[in-house]
C-alpha cells in the first residue's frame, strides 16, 4: 500500500476527514472515561470534576477546551489536556488514512481502526484495562470489513486453500480468502499474547498478560491479517521491552538515592526495585496499540523492505 499524491482539489477531503476526526474523537473522550465505568454513553457531556453539564457551545472540539483555557465553566477545576490531545490524534489519522488509502472503502476501515486503537490506548494508559466494549465488536468488524476489502495475506489464503475455495462461486472466492486471512489474524494474535502471557506466568511465577490484550490481538488480527500482526506483536514487545527498562532504571535511581552507596547498598537498592516493578501493571495494551496503528500505514511497506533480502 502506497501513499497516493494529493491533487489540489482534494485538500477540502482531507480537511473533511479531519473535521470527522475531531468529531469522532470528542465522542472518543466519552467512551474512554465512561466504558471502564460501566457508565451509559447517553448523558450529554459533563465536568469531570464537579459533574454539571457542558454546554454545546463549549464542547467544541479542541477549540472549546482552549476557550476555557483548560478550566470547566462552573467549577473553574483543570479539564485534562488528554481531551485535546485524542481529539487532535484522531483527526491526524483521519486524515493519515485518507491520505494513504484516497478516498475509498480502505480509508473508511482503517479510520475505524484509528477510532478503537487511539480508544483502548488512553484506557489502558488511564486505567490498565482494555473495555471489551471496544475490543469485541472491534473483531467483529475486523472481520466484516474483510468481507469487502481485501486483507494482507488473502492471497496467500486463497493459493492453499484453492481445493475449497473452488467450490464457491468466482465472485465470493477473493471474499472467503480475505474473511479467513483475517481469522487466521485473528487466532494468531490472539492465541500468541495468550501463550506469552502464559510462559511469563510458568517462569516469574506472576501473570503477566491480562485477557484485555488478548482479545485486543484479536481485534488487530482481524483488522490487519497474520503478516502485519506479527510485526505489531514484535515491534510492540520491543518497545515495551525499552520502556520497561527505562522504568527499572528509573526505579533504580530513586532507590540509590535511598541506601547508601556500599555494595550492600546497592544489592538492597536493586532487589528493592525489582519488587517494585514485579508488582507494577504495565499497560502493555499501548505498546501493542501504537505499533498496531504505524503496521497499519506503514508495515506493508517494512515487510516487503524486509522480506525482499530473502528474494
Amino acid at each position: 500500500m502506497s501513499a497516493i499524491s494529493l491533487p489540489p482539489e482534494s485538500y477540502l477531503n482531507a480537511f473533511f476527514f479531519f473535521l470527522f476526526g475531531l468529531a469522532f474523537g470528542s465522542f472518543l473522550n466519552v467512551c474512554i472515561y465512561r466504558l471502564p465505568r460501566g457508565m451509559s454513553l447517553m448523558p450529554s457531556s459533563a465536568c469531570p470534576n464537579c459533574g454539571s453539564g457542558i454546554k454545546p457551545y463549549d464542547n467544541v472540539p479542541v477549540f472549546g477546551w482552549l476557550f476555557l483555557r483548560g478550566r470547566c465553566r462552573n467549577c473553574k477545576r483543570p479539564i485534562s489536556p488528554r481531551y485535546v490531545v485524542v481529539e487532535l490524534l484522531t483527526g491526524v489519522l483521519f486524515v493519515v488514512s485518507f491520505l494513504t488509502f484516497g478516498l475509498s472503502a480502505e480509508a473508511i476501515k482503517y479510520c475505524v481502526f484509528s477510532f478503537l486503537i487511539v480508544g483502548l490506548i488512553f484506557t489502558d494508559a488511564d486505567l490498565k484495562l482494555l473495555p471489551d466494549a471496544m475490543t469485541l465488536p472491534g473483531m467483529g468488524l475486523g472481520l466484516l470489513f474483510s468481507l469487502f476489502i481485501t486483507i494482507s495475506g488473502a492471497a496467500w489464503v486463497g493459493n492453499h486453500a484453492a481445493g475449497f475455495l473452488d467450490a464457491l462461486p468466482f465472485e465470493l472466492r477473493w471474499r472467503a480468502a480475505s474473511f479467513l486471512a483475517a481469522v487466521l489474524g485473528a487466532a494468531f494474535g490472539s492465541f500468541t499474547i495468550w501463550g506469552i502471557g502464559e510462559l511469563y506466568k510458568l517462569v516469574r511465577g506472576v501473570e503477566g498478560m491480562g485477557f484485555g490484550d488478548v482479545k485486543l490481538m484479536a481485534m488487530v488480527g482481524a483488522f490487519l491479517g497474520v503478516k502485519l500482526t506479527l510485526l505489531t506483536l514484535l515491534l510492540g514487545s520491543m518497545l515495551g521491552s525499552i520502556a520497561g527498562m527505562f522504568a527499572l532504571l528509573s526505579v533504580l535511581a530513586k532507590r540509590l538515592k535511598r541506601y547508601r552507596a556500599s555494595s550492600k547498598g546497592r544489592r538492597k537498592a536493586w532487589t528493592s526495585a525489582q519488587l517494585v516493578l514485579r508488582r507494577y501493571e504495565m499497560p502493555f495494551g499501548v505498546f501493542l496499540g501504537s505499533m498496531a496503528l504505524f503496521s497499519s500505514y506503514f508495515g506493508e511497506r517494512i515487510m516487503n523492505w524486509y522480506l525482499g533480502f530473502y528474494q
